[in-house]
């Protein structure tokens, strides 16, 4: 069973291209989240995409694209989650953002080794 605070979480999702440069909007966000000590967040970068144009961006082989979709995900408290929101909209002006309440079924925290 898993300890009472791991219920009412809740996870927000954003999805965003990577045409910002020097670096995507999206990683500004994950670092605000590391700031804020938010519970845990990641990026994942996508081979395939289409948004609102239905225009298809796809990584090929022999090619670098520049415009591939990226998620990141963000896992915290509602209230956590809320607070970040008006950071997220401000941060990132194309894209999409969904949040939701999850239901933390199992949790293994990674433990680091030191040597």
């Amino acid at each position: 069973m898993l300890h009472r605070r791991w219920q009412g979480w809740e996870v927000l999702q954003l999805f965003a291209d990577t045409t910002f440069k020097p670096r995507p909007n999206i990683f500004y966000v994950l670092e605000e989240a590391r700031r804020r000590e938010m519970a845990g967040a990641t990026v994942t970068g996508g081979v395939a995409g289409f948004g609102k144009h239905q225009h298809l961006h796809t990584a090929r082989i022999f090619e670098l694209s520049s415009d591939l979709p990226m998620v990141l995900t963000i896992i915290d408290t509602a209230e956590a989650i809320a607070s970040l929101l008006p950071v997220v909209q401000q941060m990132i002006a194309g894209g999409i953002v969904i949040q939701d309440t999850v239901k933390v079924v199992h949790h293994a925290p990674i433990t680091i080794l030191q040597t």
